[in-house]
């Protein structure tokens, strides 16, 4: 009897078992809610790996939500991963509501990735510090560009990739970064090449003549990969400019556009 009585408690247990996948959505969904802000952080990032599931997505939103801002960053950047386009709405209410600026960058930068154009509004009024309405930022958003939080999201994701960060090294960057919001401008630069709008042509070329080297480098380099042989006449002048990696881009921007 005893053996028969085992037999079926093992049977019942089989069949009790979690599958892997059930355990997975059991560890995730244990991770985001857990009382510690570093496993939430780590849980949510993680999310970004499970492409076009819903149950993924609705969890990253959720997610959005988190009391800590890290965890809505992480979010956000797991959701422009999976390229869950059907968050967009929600991603567009967290870059304009949240008051952390690291949340903010990450939500943008996932717009960055759908190819929604809001994204370069966002990006446009970091680089000049007004709408492209030419409405002056306020002063709460102006304080947050200046927040060290903001090159740390925006400028090491995406100023490293370009001149002079990805020439001239981390340490480069990290010197630069103590200054002021260029390095995060200079970032910004970079997201626009490929903003079709006019008025971001006429910010980029104002912006080739800005009197932090770092930001006239980037421009410059943006300048050159949209491609436009005309925007030529804002790069011709940095080729006598005091700096020798803005001089450099120049040149290399002039033979680029000029083929």
């Amino acid at each position: 009897m005893i053996r028969y009585l085992l037999i079926a408690a093992a049977g019942a247990g089989l069949l009790c078992a979690e599958t892997p996948a059930e355990r997975s959505w059991s560890i995730l969904n244990a991770g985001l809610g857990h009382e510690k802000t570093d496993h939430r952080v780590k849980a949510a990032r993680a999310l970004g790996l499970i492409v076009n599931h819903d149950k993924a997505r609705q969890l990253a939103e959720k997610a959005l939500a988190d009391p800590k801002p890290e965890v809505r960053a992480a979010a956000a950047d797991s959701l422009g991963q999976m390229n869950a386009k059907a968050s967009v709405a929600k991603l567009v209410e967290l870059v304009k509501s949240d008051k952390d600026t690291g949340a903010v960058f990450a939500a943008a930068s996932a717009l960055y990735t759908f190819g929604d154009p809001r994204a370069y509004e966002f990006y446009f009024a970091v680089l000049t510090g007004e709408r492209k309405s030419g409405e002056s930022l306020v002063d709460s958003q102006m304080k947050m560009l200046k927040d060290p939080k903001a090159v740390a999201q925006l400028g090491v994701q995406a100023g490293l990739g370009f001149v002079p960060f990805g020439s001239l090294g981390y340490t480069v960057f990290k010197t630069a970064s103590k200054d002021d919001t260029s390095p995060v401008r200079a970032a910004a630069a970079q997201k626009l090449i490929r903003d079709p709008d006019a008025a971001t042509a006429k910010a980029l070329t104002t912006a080739a003549a800005d009197q932090k080297w770092i930001v006239r480098a980037a421009v410059i380099n943006a300048l050159a990969q949209r491609g436009d042989a005309k925007l030529l006449s804002a790069i011709v002048p940095r080729l006598d400019d005091e700096n020798e990696t803005v001089r450099y881009t120049a040149a290399a921007a002039v033979l680029r556009l000029s083929k």
